[in-house]
């Protein structure tokens, strides 16, 4: 571990990364290598949890290719040299911010989305200038031995390489020193990345999780409401940071909803033979997850095989917030639904909650989507829609408290990875006697002035 963060420093300090025709260049070679072995990953993470072609595709790769092109097409205009404004105190002088990357990067990705959530986050350290060590994640094994063979015979090992192992190989690379280390996963192992990279001083992103709710209020447009949260609840079965987790629907519309809700389910046919579901990615997490489904209130679904680490998708009905689903983010294929009648009374119980990684209203009350929005802290998220925040570009993706800090995709990305000097560059043909010896009344005076204060 040392020798090759030592020799990603070393090529960084040689100031290659540096060179934005380089960047692009690295940029290009990693979408191409990517596309010529597209079928290798497609076969790789169908053995580990029978993931479709289709929705390796549109979920993981297609988002990736998005943004390497994005950052190709940008990376002069972010890396530019940005004026600034220079206030009256230091005239003549001339203000402007130089981006630079931030060094060696430590990139540890998840396994829900082995590959978009490893390659991204790179994308927007390899944009910015970095050097990176990609850490993917070892419970789909199959995803991470294509990611290391696919990185590491296209890539020198002192700029890109992959470094594959359990726990104990993320914890000797959290005990090096890296100029930023960028963790998506839980916020239990976030706690974790985070105080070993205090002990260097090194910033972090952190990509975690949390209990995403969706409103669904009274005048909402159910069949539309029913139709886009069953395809983003049941998505890659539930195991989707940005997935809702629970529903909190008006009591009025109660029944109507769930009938919308089991059609809706029963009309998408989720099947692994069908290619459109997936297993729960090990047995740990699928018995994790019968644990968490109560049967006294399942009203739809509810059967599990743990051999084939299949759940079929669950609604549970009249959940309160004390139930043990609702302890922890489910991550799974189980759908909670809370209902209520007080708009104020569920959103201040709602706050009181650990900030969730995203939230969706579905609603036509332009009254009850702003009491929400501005008064419940979240990531991001959606009015009427679920999860397609992430597919905007032009959008910074992060949490915020529990679901992490920091974001990235797009510039956000290249500002993650980056450092911004501020550079006040001035003549020397003048100089002011304003801040120099002697001190007097008149200088206070202008120096007031020039603060705009009397």
């Amino acid at each position: 571990m040392q020798n090759l963060i030592q020799a990603q420093r070393t090529f960084f300090n040689t100031n290659a990364t540096k060179d934005i025709k380089f960047r692009k260049q690295q940029l290009q070679k990693l979408f191409d290598v990517l596309k010529e072995n597209e079928q290798l990953m497609f076969d790789a993470i169908y053995t580990d949890f029978k993931k479709s072609s289709f929705d390796t595709f549109t979920t993981e790769l297609a988002l990736v290719y998005s943004d390497i092109k994005e950052a190709i097409k940008k990376v002069d205009d972010w890396s530019r040299i940005k004026n600034k404004r220079t206030n009256m105190l230091n005239f003549p002088a001339k203000s402007y911010v130089i981006p630079e990357p931030l060094g060696v990067s430590l990139v540890i990705g998840a396994w829900n989305y082995p590959y978009q959530l490893s390659f991204a986050p790179a994308v927007s350290a390899i944009v910015a200038g970095c050097t990176v060590v990609l850490k993917p994640s070892e419970i789909p094994e199959n995803t991470s031995k294509v990611m290391a063979k696919i990185i590491n015979d296209n890539f020198a090992p002192e700029f890109f390489k992959v470094v594959e192992g359990g726990v104990e190989a993320t914890t000797e690379l959290l005990k090096q020193q890296f100029d930023k280390i960028f963790f998506t996963g839980s916020t239990t192992v976030g706690r974790i990345v985070y105080q070993a990279a205090a002990k260097h001083l090194t910033p972090v992103t952190l990509e975690l999780g949390g209990k995403s709710p969706a409103f669904i209020t009274a005048n909402a447009n159910l069949k539309i409401a029913a139709k886009r949260l069953v395809w983003s609840k049941f998505l890659n079965a539930g195991q989707t940071c940005i997935a809702p987790d629970y529903l909190i629907v008006h009591k009025s519309i109660k029944d109507e909803f769930l009938n919308l809700l089991k059609t809706e389910i029963e009309n998408s046919h989720f099947d692994p033979d069908n290619k459109n579901y997936v297993q729960i990615v090990n047995r740990k997490n699928t018995e994790r997850l019968v644990k968490l489904i109560d049967s006294k209130k399942v009203v739809f679904g509810g059967d599990y095989n743990l051999e084939e680490r299949i759940i079929s998708p669950t609604i549970l009905d009249n959940i309160t917030f004390e139930d043990k689903i609702m302890e922890e983010e489910i991550f799974g294929p189980i759908l909670p639904i809370i209902y209520y009648d007080d708009l104020d009374a569920i959103v201040a119980k709602v706050k009181q909650l650990p900030k969730p990684l995203s939230c969706y209203v579905f609603t036509k009350s332009k009254s009850a989507k702003n009491k929400i929005l501005n008064e419940i802290s979240f990531g991001g998220g959606c009015i009427n829609e679920a999860v397609m925040h992430l597919s905007n570009p032009n959008f910074g993706f992060g949490g915020v408290g529990d679901s992490g800090m920091g974001s990235y995709h797009g510039e956000e990305g290249f500002k993650a990875f980056s450092h911004y000097k501020s550079i006040l560059d001035k003549p020397t043909w003048i100089e002011p006697n304003l801040k120099y010896y002697p001190q007097t009344s008149l200088k206070l005076k202008l120096i007031k002035l020039f603060f705009g204060l009397k």
